[in-house]
């Protein structure tokens, strides 16, 4: 990872936009601080499209999806997307259908009640009655579970056939082929009708833990924020770059880099 200091290449007036994870690379303590949300606010208002994409269930990204300056928020790691629409509500778009949700809901279910009583110490997130598409177990927002019970959670979602992934919060599982790649390439096939893999070089991809590390692969333009350093021991493929603050403070550190004049 090169610190972004040395990035020159994603200016604002090369890029078309700017995915990015919430949880510990949006919020701070759990909260967007003022500067994140005033990056935000800047980079749209450069004309920059902009895109969380996060493992969040959607009931619990309704508010934000509503009030932040973004295109739409990608929840579930790329199952289901929320889009304000000409009325002033929401949009709810999904990548499945309504039949193929709901039997994967029941068979989630089964595998989530599995994993608490086999698990010591294991529950699920407190935010899993908004999940629609996925399950959650809670690792580090409200405990602290020990890599050995991280894992175990995680081979025992891969053992009943579901996909797993470990984000600086929770481990999440569900059925089906997306991911926050694959959400990426949907929410802008769908909103904006283009080829993301026919410009990977003209978005930029922020993020800070495991789950990311797909994205950091695809993307030229990645970058982690410093607490990042937490999952670098677990992590196969690494952002590019890497900011010098840590959350909140590290994407609105990204945010001034884009939106500095060139030859600054």
């Amino acid at each position: 990872m090169m610190p972004l200091a040395g990035w020159h290449a994603g200016k604002a007036a090369s890029l078309r936009g700017l995915l990015t994870d919430i949880d510990d690379t949006l919020t701070t303590d759990g909260a967007v601080t003022a500067d994140a949300l005033q990056a935000l606010a800047a980079l749209k208002a450069a004309g920059l499209h902009v895109i969380p994409i996060t493992g969040r269930p959607v009931g619990w990204s309704e508010p934000f999806a509503q009030v932040w300056p973004v295109d739409a928020i990608v929840a579930e790691n790329g199952a289901v997307a929320l889009r304000r629409n000409a009325a002033g509500g929401l949009d709810r778009l999904y990548q499945q259908d309504a039949a193929t949700r709901a039997a994967n809901f029941a068979r989630m279910q089964e595998v989530l009640a599995e994993i608490e009583a086999r698990v010591p110490g294991a529950r699920r997130a407190t935010d899993s009655a908004g999940r629609e598409c996925d399950i959650a177990i809670d690792h580090s927002e409200f405990t602290q579970m020990p890599q050995e019970d991280i894992d175990r959670c995680v081979a025992l979602m891969r053992a009943a056939g579901m996909n797993a992934t470990v984000s600086s919060i929770h481990i999440n599982g569900w059925y089906g082929a997306h991911n926050k790649l694959e959400g990426a390439r949907w929410i802008v096939r769908e909103l904006l009708g283009r080829d993301l893999d026919a410009e990977l070089d003209r978005w930029v991809y922020i993020g800070d833990s495991t789950n990311d590390q797909l994205m950091f692969e695809h993307f030229p333009h990645s970058v982690g924020v410093a607490n990042i350093a937490r999952f670098v021991p677990q992590l196969t493929h690494l952002p590019r770059y890497v900011t010098q603050g840590e959350r909140g403070a590290g994407f609105a550190e990204l945010a001034q880099a884009i939106l500095r004049p060139v030859g600054r």
